[in-house]
């Protein structure tokens, strides 16, 4: 089966791939089915395509959630180095899943925005640096609001 769920994630038949990595990514928001396929995906980070390492992005975002296993310690480097990925729409997918991730695994938000703090879109093209600096910002945000949230959530609790 885990053959099979591969091989469907990177089919060449795109409108197939993206098919079934929305289904995943659909019934990862509601249930952890797909969980235990997680190292799975990761390996999909690496894919020549940048198409199939957005659609992992995402499956890994929905899949943040049911980490109860701590399984995203060894995904988290790898997915951080993408912030600079080398095609700007797969990085700005990055970005926009490491928000979702931050937000379901908030011990990450540190690193995550020490990352961003450090990355630029000096290496993108003039007409993409603008929507860079721009998911930059927002991903900043959200997640350092995010953080100030549950810093006060937790300094209440004390």
């Amino acid at each position: 089966m885990k053959e099979n769920i591969m091989a469907t994630l990177t089919a060449k038949d795109d409108k197939v791939a993206c098919a079934f990595a929305d289904k995943i990514i659909a019934e990862s928001q509601k249930t952890d089915k797909w969980y235990e396929y997680l190292d799975d995906f990761a390996l999909l980070i690496h894919h020549p395509k940048s198409l199939v390492r957005n659609r992992a992005f995402h499956i890994l975002a929905a899949n943040a959630q049911w980490d109860e296993q701590n399984r995203f310690d060894s995904i988290i480097p790898v997915l951080l180095a993408h912030i600079t990925d080398e095609k700007p729409i797969t990085a700005r997918q990055c970005m926009k899943d490491l928000a979702q991730i931050g937000l379901a695994k908030p011990q990450y938000i540190p690193r995550i925005l020490s990352c961003l703090q450090r990355a630029g879109a000096s290496r993108y093209k003039d007409s993409m640096r603008p929507l860079i600096e721009k998911d930059i910002a927002e991903t900043q945000k959200l997640l350092t609001n995010a953080d100030l949230s549950g810093f006060q959530h937790n300094a209440s609790n004390t």
